[in-house]
């Protein structure tokens, strides 16, 4: 898999990145695209994975204070999941937050992808809430 970034929405990366987000979150969950479209992309760094040249799975990073980073949009099309695609993204993430100042990676997981997350080493942080109907949790990775 070749993982692209960029920043903003000018750039084809987003346009794979939101196509990936419509097709996962708002086609086959049912979120409402007002939620799912929430006007901060402009203002996100935008990770896509390529298989084949394909995108096949997604994430944004949203840069936040105290050396934090929140992953956001997590998203793999339907029929490239069960590949381990979104856990190199993850990866990915993660050593690019390492090579910076970032300290903790944190992300509101769904209730469903809680495992995954665990086995890349995130834990729960936070009660449940809930988040576009969805049940969700807080985990944070910690960076030693």
């Amino acid at each position: 898999m070749e993982i692209r970034m960029a920043w903003g929405k000018l750039n084809p990366v987003y346009q794979d990145a939101l196509q990936i987000r419509k097709d996962v979150f708002i086609a086959e969950q049912g979120i409402d695209p007002e939620l799912e479209l929430d006007g901060t992309d402009e203002d996100k760094m935008h990770y896509v994975g390529y298989v084949d040249d394909q995108p096949a799975t997604t994430a944004r990073i949203d840069m936040l204070a105290g050396n934090r980073v929140k992953i956001q949009r997590v998203a793999t099309e339907k029929d490239a999941r069960h590949h381990g695609y979104a856990g190199e993204l993850i990866k990915q993430i993660i050593q690019d937050a390492k090579k910076s100042d970032v300290t903790r990676v944190e992300l509101d997981a769904q209730q469903t992808a809680l495992d995954f997350y665990k086995e890349l080493g995130f834990t729960v942080i936070g009660d449940v809430f809930e988040e576009a109907g969805i049940p969700h949790r807080t985990m944070r990775y910690t960076i030693a």
